[in-house]
């Protein structure tokens, strides 16, 4: 007996809710339309704990196109073993197929489709998973044809996030995200009920009936999750507005790159870190301490990969916002990985889907302590000349990266006199807190900062009884004033 598991929403009669339903179709052998259907639980906030694929025998499959990227590579199923694998699947095979255009019925070709078949009946696979993007008619097809539950690259990476999700906010992007992508495949699911033909008032078939209904509680769902979402993000907006007053440094990159190893080494931060894809869905900011900087705050992002879901992308906007706000980005990225090059250009390309900006942007080569070949670091730096080597995991290059993001930072900052009161703490602690400090010289009540400012901490110093000149320029206090409240506009 087959079984499929999708999710479904209905209406719940007491509370007049929109609730989830799990739906479990199970099919006897050689039949197709005789199927039985039940409730198998109701969810008030539909989550997944459980990966729809976990557990499952699968054949890995792709159609690898003339001239694309995957073209190039030598392992074309090296990141989809690799997204299945942290999705819990056994994997049984594999079939390939190198076309110069995608078939726009099944995306392969016709003996291709038949020898997939053939393939699965005699390993006993229960599902195919595509490291393509089926459009909702090809998986239809396809389905239809193999007679198995088809899943595509979206799919498994939503499955994923699904799992991985924890937090409030987190919980209600993957959710918004899993129905945007559902929304135009309902049909697929409901192709196993029965339709009714006739003429003029004969009446349509349940599954048209079903389709229309799951059409509407849908819409209804989605709408209140993205309200949801906007009060999260004004939330969100309000504390990454709240943070301006310090200096924010943001790591990017692609997953399973060592972001989070990365955070811990240099924060001493105990944020979860793992060798899997997508190990960390939720923003994180910790407190960083740079020598002869001061601390500045430290933000740890969601991972990209290739071929994101445009609606998981669109999802994640706003947890990404600390992103869009850094004043500094670390690229990080693993070089030990053969395609190194593809995913700082995979990288970019969802930065500037995001509206983010990498021009601030500082490249982080990490795990060369896992590369047996240096030289693979060399042609990264030849390509990349201000890009820094490091080592989350030993330590390796972690004094180079403080210096190196101590020297960012500065970059935007003016070289200040600063005479204040030597009681005035709050003018000590502002300065240790924010400023880089090279020399502090006390004479009897009057204390003497040279240091190095942010522009856009100058409308600070209002708060503080000191006189102020500046250091590397002629102009006068005033027009330090002048830059600082034009900053703060």
């Amino acid at each position: 007996m087959e079984s499929t598991v999708f999710s479904a929403y209905t209406r719940d009669v007491a509370s007049n809710d929109v609730v989830a339903v799990t739906i479990v179709c199970r099919r006897e052998p050689h039949t197709t339309h005789q199927t039985k259907t039940e409730v198998v639980n109701h969810l008030a906030e539909p989550k997944r704990d459980n990966l729809k694929v976990n557990n499952q025998k699968a054949i890995l499959a792709t159609v690898v196109l003339e001239g694309s990227e995957q073209s190039s590579v030598e392992d074309p199923l090296e990141e989809l073993r690799g997204l299945v694998e942290t999705a819990g699947v056994q994997i049984v095979g594999q079939l390939i197929q190198n076309r110069k255009l995608p078939d726009s019925a099944t995306l392969m070709g016709k003996g291709k489709v038949a020898e997939l078949k053939m393939l699965a009946e005699s390993l006993g696979a229960e599902i195919v998973v595509f490291d393509n993007n089926l459009s909702p008619s090809q998986g239809r097809n396809l389905e239809r044809e193999l007679d198995m539950v088809i899943v595509d690259r979206s799919e498994i990476i939503l499955d994923i996030f699904a799992s991985r999700a924890r937090t409030y906010e987190a919980k209600l992007q993957v959710e918004l995200a899993q129905l945007l992508y559902s929304q135009p495949r309902l049909k697929r699911m409901w192709t196993h009920l029965e339709r009714i033909e006739g003429g003029v008032g004969a009446g349509r078939g349940p599954g048209e009936k079903q389709l229309e209904t799951d059409k509407r509680l849908i819409g209804k769902r989605i709408a209140e999750l993205r309200r949801k979402l906007q009060v999260v993000e004004q939330h969100r907006g309000r504390m990454v507005h709240q943070r301006q007053d310090h200096m924010t440094v943001s790591l990017v990159g692609y997953t399973n790159a060592g972001k989070s190893t990365l955070m811990n080494a240099l924060t001493g931060a105990d944020v979860y870190a793992a060798d899997q894809l997508f190990a960390t869905l939720d923003t994180r900011t910790r407190k960083w301490t740079l020598p002869s900087w001061g601390d500045v705050l430290l933000s740890d992002t969601v991972g990209f990969v290739r071929d994101l879901p445009h609606h998981l992308v669109a999802s994640f906007r706003s947890t990404l916002e600390e992103a869009r706000c850094a004043h500094l980005l670390l690229h990080v990225v693993d070089a030990s990985h053969p395609q190194a090059l593809s995913q700082i250009d995979t990288v970019n390309s969802v930065l500037d889907e995001l509206g983010v900006s990498h021009e601030n942007m500082l490249l982080v080569l990490n795990k060369c302590d896992a590369m047996d070949d240096r030289s693979i670091v060399d042609v990264l730096r030849l390509k990349f000349e201000n890009a820094v080597t490091v080592s989350a995991a030993t330590g390796e290059g972690l004094d180079r990266l403080c210096a190196a993001v101590t020297g960012r930072l500065g970059e935007g900052a003016v070289e200040l006199k600063i005479d204040g009161h030597v009681a005035d703490g709050r003018l000590h602690h502002f300065l240790n807190q924010h400023a880089e400090i090279t020399s502090t010289t006390y004479d009897d009540e009057q204390v003497t900062f040279h240091c190095r400012l942010s522009r856009k901490l100058l409308y600070r110093l209002d708060e503080f009884q000191v006189s102020i000149e500046r250091v590397d320029s002629d102009t006068p206090v005033a027009a330090i004033e002048t830059d600082a409240s034009t900053t703060t506009d």
